[in-house]
């Protein structure tokens, strides 16, 4: 592979985004240009390497020998230049997944730390789980995130790092005319014989299915079937509203018409919180989200855990500072 004496590190993004993604559709919408400038950037950095780093079909797209040999160099490449333009104060945003809309650990968390840094631009995304949203921080797409890390795949977890944040407390969604709804808390005996959602199915959200099966187990509740992948709050409803399954969920989930939100008692179950983020990464803003976390987690006693509350073990010694 001849090398050419300059390399615009374009073109090198636009690489590395096929190469993970291997598909030009996804890879142009996750750097947000059109897929036809996407495809012209990735055929300019071919013909200056005098290689071809993909083999092309309308089923599938491949990385050739060049391609895979490439592509540790191009992310070396392109992690010092972030490196080099945080030094020199040319900072891009810090990307954060707050997994849903309305969910209020990593929104209260991200809102503090923009107070910290005023000057920085931390930016939101909605990845709607935190399995999805580690690979996308292991690929570089993405910075940091919030969720239950043991629940992640060993290979995920160790390009991360993580920072324990909330001992969140369950709740379940139930329609409002469900012989539970009146109870002002469910205990959790009282839910044996329902088949209750845990986003079964649903490959951004694993980590979450696994905790309801790890609670449910050994108290007759069952786990819903994989239902289609709701996005937006009006599809959610809508399919709430067909198979009338309680929606295990915490108890800060933003309430919905025709539902009521209780949180679930004896024993209390936690959904444990940590803020994920990148090994390696170098931002100036990550070290504000950090303290961000801290403090308000400190200010709430989030991290306090409750006498009876229930939480596997593995997520015990993660959530153990």
């Amino acid at each position: 592979m001849p090398v050419p004496s300059h390399l615009d590190p374009r073109l090198l993004r636009a690489f590395v985004a096929v190469a993970e993604d291997l598909h030009f559709t996804r890879a142009a919408h996750r750097l947000y240009v059109a897929q036809q400038a996407l495809s012209r950037d990735v055929r300019r950095l071919e013909r200056e390497l005098g290689a071809e780093l993909f083999v092309r079909s309308t089923r599938q797209v491949t990385l050739t020998a060049d391609g895979a040999r490439l592509l540790p160099y191009a992310r070396r490449v392109l992690q010092a230049q972030d490196e080099l333009l945080a030094a020199f104060g040319q900072v891009r945003p810090l990307l954060v997944d707050l997994n849903s809309p309305g969910l209020g650990t990593g929104r209260r968390v991200l809102h503090r730390a923009r107070t910290l840094v005023p000057e920085l631009e931390l930016m939101a995304r909605y990845e709607s789980g935190l399995t999805w949203a580690a690979a996308e921080m292991v690929a570089g797409r993405l910075d940091a995130s919030f969720g239950r890390f043991a629940g992640l795949a060993p290979a995920l977890r160790a390009g991360l790092e993580q920072q324990p944040v909330r001992y969140e407390p369950m709740a379940v969604i139930l329609p409002e005319d469900h012989p539970l709804a009146p109870l002002p808390e469910v205990p959790l005996a009282a839910l044996a014989g329902e088949t209750v959602y845990a986003g079964a199915g649903n490959d951004r959200t694993p980590e979450w299915t696994d905790l309801a099966r790890r609670l449910f187990e050994g108290r007759g509740i069952a786990v819903a079937p994989p239902a289609p992948l709701a996005v937006g709050e009006e599809e959610f409803e809508r399919l709430m509203a067909k198979t009338r399954h309680p929606v295990l969920a915490v108890t800060e989930f933003p309430a919905m018409p025709a539902t009521v939100v209780r949180p679930l008692v004896d024993p209390v179950p936690l959904s444990p919180v940590s803020l994920v983020w990148r090994k390696g990464l170098v931002h100036p803003a990550l070290g504000a989200l950090r303290r961000a976390a801290g403090r308000v987690a400190a200010e709430e006693g989030w991290l306090r855990r409750p006498r009876e509350g229930w939480i596997p073990a593995d997520d015990a010694d993660v959530m153990t500072p």
